[in-house]
C-alpha cells in the first residue's frame, strides 16, 4: 500500500488522471471500475478535460461501476448509473454499450449479482478501480461488518450512510435502504486500486484503513493485503496518520521507473 499526501483536490485528480492515462496508452482495451461520490469528481474532470484538449481515447475501454442503489426506477438522476454517466462517460468517447453497472431492478437480485460478476471475468477482469471512502470505511457499499471475500451482492445501507447521501436527495427519506455493490474480494481482484479520500471528516477512516487492523469493523483496511493499493489524501485527511511523515518521505524519494 503506498500513501501519497497531496495538498488538495486538483493535485489528487491529476495525479489519478494521469495513472488512468499511462494505463491507456499502454491498453487501450483497459478496463476501468467507476466509483460515484464526491472524491472522483476530481478525476473525471481531469480526464474529460485531457479528452477534448488533448486527445486522450477512450473509445475501446470498458467501464464498471462500484454499486447502484435497489428500487430507484431506470433514468432516476441519482442512480449511480446516471451519475457516472452524467459525470464521467458522456463527456469522453467512451461507447454506451461498454459501460455497465449492476442491475438495482432486477427482479432476481441473485441472479443479477452473478451475472455482473461473470461480465467483469468476462472483460477480463478491472485494470485499475477508482475508490473513495466512507466515514464509517466503507468501499463501495460494503459497510461495517462485511465479509472481506465478499462478491458482488445486495447490502443493507447503515443510517450513517443514508444520512450521508442524503445530500443528493430531497430529503434522507427518498434515500434507498438497499444497494447492490461489488464485494471487497470483487474489488480486490483489480489489478491496481486508486482511493482518494479528502477532508478533516475522512481522517480516521483513513487512519483505520491505513494503520488500523485489517478487520471488517472498517472494510477498507482489506486494501492493506492488495498487491498494489494507492491511497491518495490531502492533508486534511491525512490529519490523523501516525506515520505521515513517513509518507511524505517515501513518496518524495521514490525512484521515477516505480510509477503509481
Amino acid at each position: 500500500m503506498e500513501i501519497v499526501i497531496l495538498p488538495g483536490s486538483k493535485q489528487i485528480g491529476a495525479l489519478a488522471a494521469d495513472a488512468v492515462e499511462d494505463l491507456l496508452r499502454r491498453k487501450p482495451d483497459a478496463v476501468l471500475g467507476l466509483a460515484t461520490g464526491s472524491s472522483p469528481l476530481p478525476v473525471y474532470d481531469e480526464l474529460a478535460r485531457r479528452h477534448e484538449q488533448d486527445g486522450l481515447d477512450f473509445s475501446r475501454a470498458h467501464g464498471f461501476a462500484l454499486d447502484e442503489y435497489v428500487g430507484l426506477e431506470p433514468g432516476h438522476p441519482q442512480s449511480y448509473r446516471e451519475v457516472i454517466r452524467r459525470e464521467f462517460t458522456d463527456r469522453v468517447n467512451i461507447a454506451p454499450e461498454n459501460v455497465h453497472s449492476p442491475d438495482g431492478s432486477a427482479a432476481d437480485i441473485p441472479a443479477a449479482c452473478q451475472a455482473y460478476e461473470e461480465a467483469i471475468k468476462a472483460a477480463g477482469g478491472v485494470d485499475l478501480q477508482l475508490l473513495g471512502v466512507g466515514t464509517d470505511g466503507h468501499i463501495g457499499f460494503n459497510e461495517p461488518g462485511s465479509s472481506l471475500v465478499s462478491r458482488t451482492r445486495i447490502k443493507s445501507l447503515i443510517e450513517q450512510t443514508r444520512r450521508d447521501n442524503s445530500r443528493f436527495f430531497k430529503s434522507i427519506h427518498d434515500v434507498p435502504h438497499h444497494v447492490l455493490t461489488q464485494g471487497l474480494g470483487t474489488i480486490m481482484d483489480a489489478r491496481h486500486v486508486i482511493l482518494i479520500a479528502t477532508g478533516a471528516q475522512k481522517a480516521q477512516a483513513v487512519r483505520d484503513l491505513v494503520e488500523g487492523p485489517v478487520a471488517a469493523i472498517c472494510a477498507a483496511s482489506v486494501l492493506q493485503m492488495h498487491p498494489h493499493a494507492t491511497i491518495l489524501v490531502d492533508e486534511a485527511a491525512a490529519s490523523s496518520l501516525r506515520l505521515a511523515d513517513y509518507y511524505r518521505h517515501t513518496y518524495d524519494n521514490k525512484p521515477g521507473w516505480q510509477g503509481l
